[in-house]
């Protein structure tokens, strides 16, 4: 089970550079700011945001090769956010993936700007006819993606959780779930919105799915904190233990390692039953829940 979504998130990548390289090629803009962004969306990752985008669309048998635009269009977002989380006002991290972060590469300016510029990039695809003919079905994907990147999604998130490490007050689980239901769900719930907005799902439907999302969006957290704590560095690509360094509430701290499992893996059974009313057309979603949890990057 492991292997089959390893290769068909290995097959969602490879689509995603390619659409990614081909509309950041288009930007007729050959300076410093173009290559970094270049540089920041080829960086690998699990693309796991996209492939929640297509998957989603699939339950509806929609598999028009635009529906990869609109996964691109997210994955921007993605990545501009982990360019700037990695800058020193932020997270303050070296390595990204393996790689030097995109401020080690070139410079803390040109990070700022090529994040910026993929931030507003997602919203250039997405509103562009060629990702959809519906004007309408093209605003609520815009509308879904500003929601779920801004102040009440994302980016409040983030800062909630920066206040977090400056403070001296303990989070309570409710706490720290809200922070990184903003920080880390957000766009993990939106990525199947947009699928299923693409897809014309009903009200039901846009529930369970939502409901997922949700289960899945808060496990990917924990499951997060735990490699943090316990996970391989060079597994990882990136700096471990940093959560001890700075003293941060997380679910592993709070929890505990056994109780932090215990509670990913009640996740994924909730979100995994969310999705029984789609038959055996379900089965990718859920081979990706366990893929969350098992996970060793």
């Amino acid at each position: 089970m492991m292997t089959k979504i390893l290769s068909a998130l290995y097959q969602t990548d490879k689509n995603i550079r390619k659409v990614l390289q081909n509309i950041l090629n288009e930007q007729n803009n050959v300076s410093r700011v173009q290559q970094a962004s270049i540089s920041a969306v080829m960086n690998g990752g699990k693309r796991l945001r996209p492939f929640l985008v297509m998957e989603t669309a699939k339950l509806f048998d929609i598999n028009d090769p635009r529906i990869l635009r609109i996964a691109s269009a997210i994955e921007c977002v993605h990545c501009y956010s982990l360019v700037h989380d990695d800058l020193p006002s932020m997270d303050n991290d070296d390595m990204r993936r393996g790689q030097p972060t995109l401020h080690k590469k070139y410079d803390e300016a040109t990070a700022i700007l090529a994040g910026d510029g993929l931030l507003t990039l997602a919203f250039e695809i997405l509103a562009d006819e060629k990702t959809h003919k519906d004007s309408d079905v093209r605003a609520k994907l815009c509308l879904e993606l500003a929601k779920a990147s801004g102040l009440n999604g994302m980016v409040g998130g983030q800062m909630c959780d920066l206040q977090a490490e400056s403070s001296n007050d303990l989070l309570n689980m409710q706490e720290i779930k809200n922070i990184q239901n903003l920080k880390t769900g957000k766009l993990i719930q939106c990525a199947v919105k947009i699928g299923a907005i693409v897809g014309g799902a009903n009200s039901k439907q846009m529930q369970c799915l939502e409901n997922y999302a949700s289960n899945i969006g808060l496990a990917f957290q924990v499951s997060d904190d735990l490699l943090d704590a316990l996970g391989d560095e060079i597994l990882m690509g990136k700096s471990v233990r940093k959560d001890d360094v700075k003293n941060k509430a997380t679910f592993v701290s709070l929890l505990g390692a056994d109780k932090a499992q215990e509670l990913a893996r009640d996740l994924i059974k909730s979100a995994k039953s969310e999705l029984e009313m789609f038959d055996e057309k379900n089965q990718t979603l859920k081979q990706l829940a366990d893929f969350i949890i098992d996970r060793d990057s």
